[in-house]
C-alpha cells in the first residue's frame, strides 16, 4: 500500500477535525437551543417545547388523565432502554419533520407509536378491556387481531377533541 505523504496527512486529520468540530458544534447548539436535557426527563412541560405541541399539552391539562398520567406514561413503553430508544426515534422524527415542514396537520401517532399507546390503555384499563373482549361463554381468547383498538373510540383521551381524529384513525388501521 502506498504511503501517503505527512503533508497530505495533516490535511486530511485538520479536515477531519473540521468536520467533527462543526458536526459536535452543530448537535451541541442545538441541543441547547431545543431544550434536550427536557427530554430525558418525564415533565409533560417538556414535550411542548415545540410549539407545534402547545395544542397538545394544553389539552392534557385539561383532560382527566392530568392526574393520573403523563406523556410518557402513554406514549412510552415501560422499561429503560424501550423508552429511552422510542424517545429517542420520536425526537428525531419529530425534529426532521418539523425543520423540513412535512409534519403532519394534524399531527399523528406514527404505528409504531400507536401500537405504544395502545398496550399503555390495555395496562391501565385492563379488566375494563378484558370484560369488553371475553366472549359470553368466557372460555376462548380473542386473538390480538381482532382485538378493539381503544383509539378507535377514545381518539382524543387527554388531547383536545379531534385531535385523534377517528377516520385517520381508521385509515391508518386499514393499512
Amino acid at each position: 500500500m502506498p504511503r501517503v505523504p505527512s503533508a497530505s496527512r495533516t490535511v486530511l486529520a485538520v479536515i477531519l477535525g473540521i468536520a467533527i468540530g462543526v458536526a459536535v458544534g452543530l448537535g451541541g447548539f442545538t441541543f441547547v437551543y431545543a431544550k434536550g436535557s427536557s427530554y430525558l426527563q418525564d415533565d409533560p412541560a417538556a414535550c411542548a417545547n415545540c410549539h407545534i405541541m402547545n395544542e397538545q399539552y394544553e389539552g392534557w391539562r385539561k383532560s382527566s388523565h392530568h392526574a393520573v398520567a403523563t406523556c410518557n406514561d402513554c406514549h412510552t413503553p415501560a422499561g429503560f432502554l424501550p423508552k429511552y430508544y422510542t424517545k429517542a426515534s420520536n425526537g428525531f422524527w419529530h425534529s426532521y419533520y418539523f425543520t423540513t415542514g412535512t409534519f403532519p396537520d394534524p399531527i399523528r401517532l406514527r404505528p409504531g407509536n400507536r401500537v405504544v399507546t395502545e398496550n399503555a390503555c390495555r395496562k391501565c384499563h385492563g379488566s375494563i378491556v378484558e370484560a369488553i373482549e371475553t366472549p359470553p361463554t368466557g372460555h376462548e381468547q380473542v386473538a390480538p387481531s381482532e382485538q378493539l383498538q381503544c383509539l378507535t373510540c377514545h381518539n382524543s383521551v387527554g388531547h383536545p377533541e379531534g385531535s385523534g381524529n377517528p377516520e385517520l384513525i381508521r385509515k391508518e388501521n386499514a393499512r
